[in-house]
This record gives C-alpha cells, structure tokens and sequence, in this order.
C-alpha cells in the first residue's frame, strides 16, 4: 500500500507563484505516472498536470505556458510549479499516483489519492 505526502499549498496573491510537492512511499513495485487534479467549489475535479514514468507530460489547457510539472525519481517525488497564478486557479489539488505491484494472482495497476492541499489566489 502506498501513502503520498502532499504539501505546497496556501494563499498567494493573483500573478504570485506556489510549489506543490507529492512524495510516495510504501508498498509498490514501481510507478506509472504521477500528477495533480483540482476541484474547486461547485466543480468536478479535473486534470492538471500529469508525468509517466517515460517522461510524457500532459497539461491542462488553462495552465499551459504557466505551471510545470517535473519528478525526483529517485525519491519517488513529484512537483508542480505554478506561476502566474489567477483566481480560478483556487481549488483543492489532489496529488495522484497510479503504480503497479502484485497480488497473489499476478500483477496490476492502481491508483492512490493524497489528502489534497488548498491553494487560494486572492487580493
């Protein structure tokens, strides 16, 4: 079983910038991909950033050209830098893991959510 420690988030004013960082650790064979989704008040959650284990990166459209996602693999780290931050940037952002280990049946993939971290851009 995998545990993901996430943390970065706070309030920042609008065109300010916060670093979220997601640390897994447990059981696992390896990971997949790591990244973030967001829900914000009255939304569905919604994708990010997202990096596979080959170094493939997906972006949101609203936050391309202004976050940046990266890894320390060696740390099973991943982190994500926001810039330029707007208002409807505010939500709760979900780190996310998905890994692939072994049952008695073979192996499989899942996934693993962190608790979430608030991120505010206000005046």
């Amino acid at each position: 079983q995998a545990q993901l420690a996430e943390s970065g988030g706070g309030l920042v004013q609008p065109g300010g910038s916060l670093r979220l960082s997601c640390a897994a650790s447990g059981s696992f064979f390896s990971i997949n991909a790591m990244g973030w989704y967001r829900q914000g008040l009255g939304t569905q959650r919604e994708l990010v950033a997202t990096i596979t284990s080959g170094g493939k990166i997906n972006y949101a459209d609203s936050v391309k050209g202004r976050f940046t996602i990266s890894t320390n693999d060696a740390k099973n780290t991943a982190y994500l830098q926001m810039n330029s931050l707007k208002p409807e940037d505010t939500a709760v952002y979900y780190c996310r893991v998905e890994i692939r280990t072994e049952s008695r049946s073979g192996p499989y993939t899942t996934q693993w959510w962190g608790q979430g971290t608030q991120v505010t851009v206000s005046s």
